[in-house]
């Protein structure tokens, strides 16, 4: 698909009262995508409800819940498609003749296990309300949601305990804490900054989007301090603090300009700089927006991604270095200062990935997985049929500060095309001498790898859910997994908040309090 055809047509639909309904763009035109990589899709791009399989009974679209209906007239611009306006395709196109699992059902590999599951409820319990990233600090984890965020009590990790739930629109609430703070990403055009919001084209020049920031010192309580719009909102956000914690940096990653959109103007070659005073967050403020690709980046076609902004930077500031996705281009910063972060290396592969969609370096930092997102995270591309090297990681060596491709890396379970699947966010498991990482694949469930030998990476551990239904594809999954003080958590977009136990031989050294602070894309540093 052209550049114009996903992710900027969904953000042109921000520009109308009622969202309209996009062309068809199903399985079929996602299968296309798998062979010849999508144009910029990302979170929240069309992922709508598509109907069923081949085998299975053709069901119209549902029509739309009540509260999201007024949500969308209100041009509240949620972007991953309401599953009730966008039509679908034949998700019969696809080979998913050995998928496993049923609705309902669930399977692991033996050394990894679900100790419980805390479903969605309150104002996060529609299937609209996606749950979305996660952070931790001490005895609690931070869950994003499309509508707000959930502070969970995680200090007895099977019994984790709901401390309170703050109410905040703004797609997708990628989250981040650090001390004191919450910083959250709005990438949804809003009438104003505050959680009363609704939305507003973003054809307006009064719209609004960009980071909040909130005081959590009482995590019961959460507090709302501050409000900082940027360029065409903020899809995700990366916390660079300097080296001694005296100050804290905010990268602002954001895309999809449009010349209608006052606020967010092309080609936008840049990200954000957001600067948050410790002893006055009230005072956060845009420090700069540095021009990362002065060339214009990858210009896209034969289906790599146009380069118009960032979607996720990874920050090692220990190292003083970080990792983009930048949609069609893979970057390396150096961000010895943190205010100007200056790209010195990139990479593109043309023939496998579709949309540069995260990060993640190993602990020496001479290496990065890379993830593809291909379809936006809303297709069935676990399957023969798109194959085992697209919608997958790229994993890197950074060897002189150059990138040499060495793999890839996909689960080699067969979903059933009911079923989003695509590689997504993961973080690495603090093992000394070994590189493993535990990455969410949305209803691929979650996998846990090794790449220590970075061309020849293999699965140590799995969990996997079975499809939401087996007549259309419901957007659902593991949105974020991530290993923090000895589980992994993950927030599962429909399912909920799940707390899983890895028992293998390969992580009994991994350190059970290693961080008391964790935000996967601002990687710390471990001694083993």
């Amino acid at each position: 698909m052209s550049r114009e055809s996903l992710a900027q047509r969904l953000r042109a639909q921000r520009s109308h009262a009622v969202r309209r309904p996009a062309a068809a763009v199903g399985i079929t035109v996602l299968l296309a995508a798998a062979l010849m990589p999508a144009a910029s899709a990302h979170d929240g791009e069309d992922h709508s409800e598509q109907k069923g399989s081949a085998a299975a009974k053709k069901t119209a679209p549902p029509s739309c819940p009540p509260g999201l209906a007024k949500q969308l007239e209100k041009g509240a611009g949620d972007r991953f498609g309401a599953g009730c306006d966008l039509p679908g395709g034949d998700l019969g196109a696809m080979d998913d003749r050995k998928t496993q699992l049923a609705p309902g059902q669930s399977a692991s590999s033996p050394n990894l296990r679900l100790l419980t599951n805390v479903p969605k409820s309150g104002a996060f319990a529609a299937q609209t309300a996606y749950n979305t990233d996660l952070a931790f600090q001490g005895d609690y984890a931070f869950a994003g949601n499309y509508e707000g965020f959930t502070v969970w009590d995680i200090s007895t990790p099977a019994q984790p305990a709901q401390v309170t739930q703050v109410v905040c629109t703004g797609a997708q609430n990628d989250i981040s804490v650090w001390g004191d703070l919450l910083i959250l990403s709005v990438d949804s055009s809003r009438s104003d900054a505050s959680c009363a919001s609704t939305g507003l084209s973003a054809a307006n020049k009064d719209a609004w989007e960009g980071v909040r920031v909130f005081d959590i010192s009482n995590p019961a309580s959460p507090q709302y301090v501050a409000a900082v719009e940027t360029p065409c909102g903020s899809h995700t956000h990366t916390l660079a603090p300097t080296k001694d914690g005296s100050e804290l940096f905010v990268y602002v990653s954001s895309y999809g300009p449009n010349a209608a959109f006052p606020d967010c103007q092309p080609p936008h070659d840049k990200i954000g700089v957001v600067k948050v005073p410790l002893d006055a967050p009230s005072e956060a403020s845009l420090v700069g927006t540095p021009v990362l690709f002065p060339d214009g980046g990858n210009p896209g076609g034969n289906g790599s991604s146009a380069t118009s902004g960032c979607h996720d930077i990874t920050a090692y500031p220990e190292r003083d270095i970080a990792a983009g996705a930048c949609m069609g281009d893979g970057v390396i910063l150096d961000i010895s200062d943190r205010a100007n972060p200056v790209v010195t290396e990139t990479v593109r592969d043309t023939e496998n990935f579709a949309f540069w969609h995260s990060a993640t370096f190993n602990n020496e930092g001479t290496k990065v997985v890379f993830t593809d997102e291909l379809g936006g995270g809303g297709a069935a591309t676990c399957n023969p049929t798109v194959g085992p090297d697209k919608g997958a990681n790229a994993i890197y060596r950074l060897q002189g500060g150059q990138l040499k491709f060495n793999s890839y890396y996909k689960i080699s379970r067969t979903n059933s095309n009911t079923e989003n699947c695509v590689a997504h966010n993961g973080s690495l498991i603090p093992v000394k001498g070994r590189d493993l990482m535990v990455q969410a694949w949305y209803q691929g469930g979650i996998s846990v790898f090794d790449f220590t030998n970075a061309k020849k990476p293999k699965e140590i551990a799995w969990f996997d859910r079975g499809p939401l239904s087996d007549e259309r594809l419901i957007l659902g999954g593991s949105w974020s997994a991530y290993w923090y003080k000895g589980h992994i958590y993950s927030n599962d977009i429909q399912q909920g908040f799940d707390v899983l136990r890895l028992d293998d031989k390969i992580v009994k050294t991994a350190p059970k309090n290693e961080f008391d602070l964790f935000n996967p894309q601002s990687q710390p540093s471990w001694n083993g």
